[in-house]
């Protein structure tokens, strides 16, 4: 296969970080498949005098391995590693390659302390946005500990195991053949899954934040990058960093950048962070907050972080439709993003619930994809803007049935069928297909301040007032978790700014 002429510039450039010599150690048939990875190996080994390439016996096919002339590296890609996951590739090569991951050194030493044998394989679509973190982290586990091996495999290419194993998201991790993990996960949290969580002991040395940042979406780091611009101890508690909009492929109305995607509008945002002084506590979740002499966060391991002040920037998750077969069938025909799973339900029938923005994105993003999307709104209309209305309307693949209620999502081992009410007749109707796609909005991560004096309204919202505070002196909240009027990524930024600088001027008058 022939690389795109600027991808291959670029390529060529990487090419030239490589400290050691490679090989590709090629698994190949007579297929077409195997033909294109072929063709992809041979052009990006013919690009440096580093790379070698070698034919070789490996578990699928066509699948190759990236490792060094004398040692073993422990990364396969069976596939093709193109789209998103051409990212992936390039990393896995520069680091057997002798670069050195750029993680923490806290995160490399619990990598190498791990003592077992561990084989992950992760099931991927290149359109998933989602599925490159999970695939990095788990290749630089790889690299890093020679009991750790890994393998991506590339559902278009292994239909038949996609069908077997009946996996319906992506990324799904299995190890050492049982599934492990379905979604988006950081480093930090797949150690901590396959090893065990980081030990309140790592966090007893921690001296008084200044500020204490809980949460690492938009509002989060925009609170952290303030924080610190003043010179003050500034600490963060980051579960995931990127919060929810790393599931956000297009963003459009980002001021001054007409087209960004989450990820990397999250990456560009971090890498800000960093030319601060901020302690960043990654894969930790709050537990519970208390306002004694100083606040005091608890972790769920645990830990206690002491703060002078504190923001909170906890974010929202997904509402779910909460009927029956919904959880049960998550991941096995229920998930949440058009983007990452929609691949998998090629040339099938689905269901998208909710008939805003969102849904009727999903439905028009879908219909590309699917045999039939059916979509299924509460109200008597959409609730989308007209213009998308528009577009979704003029699809012959797509129906729309408004005033109805989702009864419940039914099947064995996955999802078979849809029933939903007729709310102006009552009557009830059944529809079978094989995946839904749940697209009603959001709900405050907040659930964990319901005793900890902080004030919530009816929809779980932390209120504040136009500087950022709670009714909890010292504590302060930006972001979709409060009673903000719109959420947006860029009123967020704005709020999150607004809580530091509140918090500065609070710790100033102390």
């Amino acid at each position: 296969m022939a690389l795109d002429t600027e991808i291959k510039g670029q390529l060529g450039q990487y090419l030239e970080l490589l400290e050691s010599d490679v090989v590709f150690k090629a698994s190949l048939g007579e297929d077409e498949n195997s033909g294109k990875v072929s063709a992809f190996l041979q052009e990006i080994a013919g690009m440096s005098d580093k790379i070698a390439f070698e034919n070789a016996t490996l578990t699928r096919t066509p699948s190759f391995t990236i490792t060094r002339p004398e040692t073993e590296s422990g990364i396969t890609f069976a596939g093709l590693p193109l789209g998103h996951e051409f990212t992936s590739f390039i990393l896995a090569l520069l680091q057997v390659g002798g670069r050195a991951p750029k993680v923490d050194d806290s995160i490399i030493k619990r990598i190498k302390a791990i003592d077992k044998e561990l084989h992950f394989e992760t099931y991927v679509s290149l359109t998933c946005h989602n599925c490159p973190d999970v695939v990095q982290a788990l290749n630089i586990m790889s690299v890093l500990n020679p009991k750790i091996s890994h393998v991506m495999i590339e559902g278009g290419m292994f239909k038949d195991e996609i069908e077997a194993k009946k996996i319906m998201a992506v990324p799904t991790v299995f190890l050492n053949g049982e599934e492990f993990a379905s979604g988006r996960m950081t480093i930090e949290q797949l150690i901590d899954k396959a090893a065990g969580p980081t030990s309140a002991d790592a966090f007893s040395d921690k001296d008084i934040f200044d500020v204490l940042v809980v949460g690492g979406g938009p509002a989060g780091n925009s609170a952290a990058i303030y924080a610190a611009r003043k010179g003050i101890n500034t600490g963060m508690v980051v579960e995931t960093y990127g919060g929810q909009v790393m599931d956000t492929v297009g963003i459009e109305n980002m001021i001054g950048t007409p087209y960004t995607e989450g990820p990397k509008l999250m990456a560009q945002v971090e890498a800000h962070v960093n030319q601060y002084k901020v302690d960043i506590m990654k894969g930790q979740r709050a537990k519970s907050i208390r306002k004694n002499d100083l606040i005091e966060v608890e972790l769920e391991n645990g830990a206690v972080l002491k703060a002078k002040t504190a923001i909170l920037t906890v974010g929202a998750h997904w509402r779910n439709v909460n009927v029956p077969g919904e959880e049960e069938f998550r991941t096995k025909g229920v998930t949440n993003c058009p983007h990452c799973d929609g691949p998998l339900f090629a040339g099938k029938d689905v269901a998208v619930i909710g008939g805003g923005n969102s849904g009727i994105e999903a439905a028009i993003d879908l219909a590309g994809l699917a045999k039939h999307v059916y979509v299924l709104e509460f109200l008597p209309e959409l609730k989308a803007d007209q213009v998308l209305q528009d577009r979704v309307h003029a699809l012959k693949n797509v129906t729309v049935i408004t005033n109805v209620a989702t009864k419940a999502i039914t099947g064995t081992d996955q999802v078979e069928a849809i029933s939903y009410m007729d709310r102006t007749t009552n009557e009830e109707h059944t529809i079978a297909l094989e995946g839904v796609f749940v697209q009603i909005g959001l709900v405050p991560n907040t659930a964990w301040l319901k005793d900890s004096g902080v004030v919530l309204n009816e929809r779980g919202e932390v209120i504040v007032d136009n500087h950022g505070s709670t009714n909890l002196e010292g504590v302060f909240a930006a972001g979709d978790c409060t009673n903000s009027a719109y959420k947006q990524i860029i009123i967020s930024m704005g709020a999150g700014a607004t809580a530091a600088l509140g918090a500065f001027d609070h710790l100033i008058r102390q």
